[in-house]
């Protein structure tokens, strides 16, 4: 695995649109991220991914539970 490229389900940063995905597969330098709530998949360039702070990963993951909890 590429060093520059997250594991499988970190949450981290699009830096083009600022929206936190996780991370669900990559392919070469292009990395699959799923959005928060198990929503639409899209792809992203390595290089344009951040590592969330504590606090947007946490931010992410309530997020994620408040949607199970309305489904």
């Amino acid at each position: 695995m590429n060093k520059d490229i997250p594991p499988l389900r970190a949450y981290v940063i699009d830096t083009r649109t600022g929206q936190v995905g996780q991370v669900v597969s990559s392919e070469g330098t292009l990395v699959r991220l799923r959005a928060r709530a198990s929503g639409p998949t899209w792809d992203c360039p390595a290089d344009a991914l951040q590592t969330t702070t504590l606090r947007a990963y946490l931010r992410a993951r309530i997020s994620d539970a408040n949607a199970r909890r309305r489904d």
